[in-house]
């Protein structure tokens, strides 16, 4: 635990403790003045109020007839008050328990929610006096959300291993069943090596994708050069677009940098560029192209490929997600690329964006924040008017299209 946490769990100690103390005085002043019934009971203890208000976890202090007397302000967004009663009625049933035995009571409820996941709130529910009940509620939907990932993703990295594992297992056997036909042999290892390289990549990314997960921001940053960082990544996926005859285009401003981890924006851009190629047609082209844009650098990809239907954009940067498994496994695709996209972004303090037409193209865009050094261009003499039109125009159509790109656009 940080030395934050620890004052800041220590500050819910103290007031809890004042709150217990505030009512075990007002429980001891009450039933000494119920002798006298002239004095009325007050409805709420004095000074519970001040201590629920600074209070950082969320309590509700339950009265006679299970109304709301008063809660501390985390409680409201947790959506289990309305008005003056509670909403849950699994909580409704917890504090009527505890009115009932005086044992205290503890549970974590599932509070559904319009539009989201829905909520995990640990309850802890205690009596309080003769009348009163105390409910402490502890919001847990983060470490519940942590829980689910780490559990799928643990059972998807099992799953996606078995395969290149397992096909791999069985081309061995055939070898071995094989070793009188050196034709069959030569045919069998071809297999095992894509196989093998299969499962590299895959493994590659995996643990790639393990040193993301926090979307923490880079430590040590560095000035990144925008323009060769593109040369390399295209590099990558030069023999992939040549077996398709594809061409690949690359504009930059010059120069052009961000701060970052070169490595990380590397494997970012490269997992577009490769995409781009895996899913682009024969002989079409793909754009790679960078710009600023006030405070930020646009690292836009663009394909002619085959598109991405609308109702698959919110879902295309999950980990292991495909849109079509088959067409993924026959093109060697792990359905992490995206998902790494999206983590490096996070870490660099930017965000990745998509726009896609089925049967037109895609263009994925990396935002990030620019330096803040001034952006130079190239000198006078060095200037091309032709080629900064051209570049300008390609930039244009490469960043985020408003509209389908035509045939005109990557003429």
């Amino acid at each position: 635990m940080s030395t934050t946490e620890g004052i800041a769990a220590a500050g819910i100690v103290i007031a809890l403790a004042a709150l217990a103390f505030l009512l075990g005085a007002w429980w001891s002043r009450s039933r000494e003045s119920s002798r006298t019934p002239a004095q009325p009971e007050p409805e709420v203890p004095p000074g519970v109020v001040s201590v629920l208000t600074v209070l950082r976890s969320s309590a509700v202090l339950i009265g006679r007839g299970d109304f709301v007397l008063t809660a501390s302000a985390p409680t409201y967004s947790l959506g289990i008050i309305a008005g003056n009663r509670l909403v849950s009625v699994e909580l409704q049933r917890l504090v009527s328990g505890v009115r009932r035995d005086g044992q205290i009571r503890e549970v974590e409820l599932v509070i559904p929610r319009n539009r989201s996941s829905p909520r995990h709130v640990n309850a802890r529910v205690a009596p309080l006096g003769e009348s009163l009940v105390l409910v402490l509620l502890e919001d847990r939907t983060r470490e519940r959300q942590v829980e689910t990932v780490r559990r799928d993703f643990v059972a998807n990295v099992s799953h996606e291993l078995k395969t290149p594992v397992g096909a791999m297992h069985l081309l061995a056997e055939a070898v071995s069943e094989a070793a009188e036909d050196p034709t069959a042999v030569r045919r069998f290892a071809a297999r095992m090596q894509h196989e093998s390289v299969r499962l590299e990549h895959l493994v590659q990314q995996i643990i790639e994708l393990s040193r993301l997960q926090g979307d923490q921001l880079v430590d040590e940053p560095v000035e990144v050069d925008i323009p060769a960082l593109l040369e390399a990544a295209v590099a990558r996926s030069l023999t992939a677009a040549e077996a398709k005859a594809i061409s690949v285009r690359v504009q930059s401003e010059q120069p052009l940098e961000v701060l970052g981890d070169p490595d990380q924006l590397l494997a970012a851009v490269g997992n577009l560029v490769e995409n781009a190629v895996k899913y682009g047609r024969e002989s079409s082209r793909v754009a790679v192209v960078a710009r600023t844009e006030g405070d930020r650098v646009l690292i836009a990809v663009s394909d002619q490929g085959i598109g991405i239907p609308e109702p698959e954009l919110d879902r295309i940067f999950e980990r292991f997600y495909r849109i079509d498994p088959a067409r993924a496994r026959a093109t060697g695709g792990t359905g992490l690329g995206l998902s790494i996209v999206k983590h490096v972004a996070a870490s660099h303090g930017g965000e990745v964006t998509v726009w896609s037409e089925p049967d037109q193209g895609s263009t994925f865009t990396l935002c990030l924040p620019a330096t803040s050094r001034r952006q130079t261009f190239t000198s006078p003499g060095d200037h091309d008017p032709e080629a900064s039109a051209e570049l300008h125009s390609e930039q244009s159509r490469a960043a985020i299209p408003v509209t389908a790109p035509t045939k005109g656009d990557w003429s």
